[in-house]
C-alpha cells in the first residue's frame, strides 16, 4: 500500500523526496525484511502469552525420543506469528497489482486456514491426528489447482525473448552500454517451459509429456502443466509439515531455501544476470524477491523464540504455509525441478517416511512381522532413538536434538549454493 501510494503521488506529480526510493528491489526487499524482524519480535511474546493463557499447547505422546516430554504444554499455532510477519509486509509494500504476489498471498492464506483448522482440532478437541488426511489434501489440492490454472491463464506468467533484429509484434528496448546505447527487440510469450539443472539445453517444455497432436495435445499439456503444479504444491507443503519436529528445523530450514528461492528470482527477473547466465528471462519477477525478502525475515523473527529450548512451535498454521509459498514461488520462477535439491531435507525427510511406511507394511505382508528402514521417521527422529530392531543402525549413538537442527541448517546452505551455482553446470 505504501509502494502504490508512492506511485500515485509520482503520477499526480508530487515530488516526495525519496519515493524513487520505491522502484529499487533493493529497498523494499530491505524494508520487508526489516519490517518482519519487528512485527515478529512485537507481536510473539503477546502471542506467546495469549497462546499461554488460553492454555493453547502442544500435547505430547511419549516416542522415547530424548528431551522429548519436557516440549509438553509448550505453545502452537505459533505460525500466527509468521504469516502475520510476511503479509503486512508485503501488503505495505509489494505491488498489489501483480499476479505473482496475488497468488502467493492467496497461497499463505489458504495453507494457513488449512493449517489452522488442523491445529484447532489437534488442541481443542484434544485429537493428536489433527484433521482427516483426505480432508487436508483435498484442501491442498484444491489451492494447487487454482495456482496452476491462474499461472496458466495469466497474461502475466510470461519468459520475454530478445532479438537484434526486428520481428512482427516485436517492441523494442534501449539498453545503455558504456559510452553508447543499443536497441534491442522481445516479444513476451505464454510458455509452459521450465527449467532442467545440468543440462546444457536445460529448457524443458511440458509439450513434451502430452499425448497426440493438435488441439488436442495442448489440451493435453495444459492439463499436466496443472497437474504437475498441484502435485508439487501439495508436496512441499507436506514435505515443510513433516520435517517440523525439531525447535527451529522448520523455521531454519525454509529460511535458508527462501533466501535461495529469492536469488533464483532475482537473476531470472534481471535481463543481464539471466543473458549472462543464459536462462530464461521472466519479467516482473522482482516482486518475488520481494515477497520471500519478508518471508526470511519473518523465519529468522519466529526463530527468536523457536530456537531450542523453544518458547512457541509453528505448528501446521505456519509449516504447511511454508512449504506452500517455496513451491508456488519456484513454480512461478520456472524453477520447480530444482526443488529436490535445494529443498532436499525436506525431500529425504519425506522419503523416510514413505519407505518406512511401506516397507513395514511390505514386511508385515510377507513375513508377517513388519520391519523398520529407520529407527523412526521422520529422518530427523532417527537420530533421537535408539531401536535395534531397525535395517539402519548408523549413527551408533544418539545425537541431541539442537546438533542435528544445526546440522540440517548447514546441509540445506550447501544445497541451496549447489542449486545457485547448476544455473552454470551444464
Amino acid at each position: 500500500m505504501i509502494y502504490h501510494l508512492f506511485k500515485w503521488f509520482e503520477k499526480i506529480g508530487w515530488d516526495i523526496p525519496g519515493a524513487n526510493l520505491m522502484n529499487y528491489i533493493s529497498f523494499r526487499a530491505s524494508a520487508c525484511i526489516i519490517l518482519a524482524l519487528i512485527i515478529a519480535f512485537w507481536i510473539g511474546p503477546k502471542i506467546i502469552h495469549k497462546l499461554q493463557k488460553k492454555q493453547i499447547g502442544e500435547t505430547i505422546r511419549d516416542l522415547g525420543l530424548e528431551g522429548q516430554l519436557s516440549k509438553k504444554g509448550t505453545p502452537t499455532m505459533g505460525g500466527i506469528i509468521i504469516l502475520a510477519s510476511i503479509l503486512i509486509p508485503v501488503l505495505l509494500f509489494c505491488n498489489l497489482t501483480s499476479i505473482y504476489v496475488l497468488l502467493l498471498i492467496f497461497t499463505t492464506l489458504c495453507l494457513g486456514a488449512i493449517g489452522f483448522k488442523d491445529d484447532s482440532i489437534k488442541v481443542f478437541k484434544k485429537n493428536k491426528e489433527g484433521m482427516k488426511e483426505k480432508s487436508k489434501i483435498f484442501g491442498q489440492l484444491a489451492v494447487g489447482l487454482v495456482v496452476g490454472v491462474v499461472l496458466l491463464v495469466s497474461k502475466q506468467n510470461v519468459i520475454r525473448l530478445y532479438s537484434d533484429t526486428p520481428h512482427q509484434g516485436e517492441k523494442q528496448e534501449v539498453v545503455k552500454g558504456v559510452g553508447d546505447e543499443k536497441v534491442i527487440y522481445y516479444r513476451d510469450v505464454k510458455s509452459r517451459t521450465t527449467t532442467i539443472p545440468f543440462l546444457k539445453h536445460n529448457e524443458f517444455k511440458y509439450s513434451w509429456l502430452a499425448p497426440g497432436e493438435g488441439k488436442f495435445r495442448d489440451w493435453a499439456t495444459n492439463v499436466i502443466y496443472v497437474l504437475i503444479i498441484t502435485f508439487i504444491i501439495i508436496a512441499v507443503s507436506n514435505g515443510t509439515n513433516l520435517t517440523d519436529g525439531m525447535d527451529g528445523l522448520a523455521a531454519g530450514t525454509s529460511a535458508i531455501v527462501g533466501v535461495t528461492v529469492a536469488i533464483l528470482a532475482y537473476l531470472s527477473g534481471n535481463a543481464i544476470f539471466a543473458s549472462y547466465l543464459n536462462i530464461m528471462y521472466i519479467p516482473n519477477t522482482a516482486e518475488i524477491v520481494i515477497f520471500m525478502a519478508a518471508f526470511v525475515g519473518a523465519l529468522i523473527g519466529f526463530l527468536w523464540y523457536n530456537t531450542y529450548p523453544a518458547q512457541v512451535f509453528m505448528g501446521d498454521t505456519g509449516s504447511l504455509a511454508l512449504g506452500g509459498i517455496i513451491a508456488v514461488a519456484s513454480v512461478m520462477i520456472r524453477k520447480e525441478f530444482l526443488i529436490p535439491i535445494f529443498c532436499g531435507i525436506f525431500f529425504v525427510e519425506s522419503l523416510s517416511v514413505l519407505i518406512q511406511r511401506y516397507y513395514f507394511k511390505y514386511t508385515r505382508k510377507k513375513k508377517g512381522e513388519g520391519v523398520r528402514v529407520f529407527r523412526m521417521s521422520p529422518l530427523h527422529h532417527h537420530f533421537q532413538k535408539e531401536n535395534p530392531d531397525a535395517l539402519i543402525q548408523w549413527p551408533h549413538h544418539v545425537i541431541p536434538e539442537a546438533k542435528i537442527t544445526v546440522r540440517f541448517w548447514i546441509i540445506t546452505i550447501v544445497l541451496g549454493i549447489l542449486s545457485v551455482i547448476t544455473l552454470k553446470i551444464r
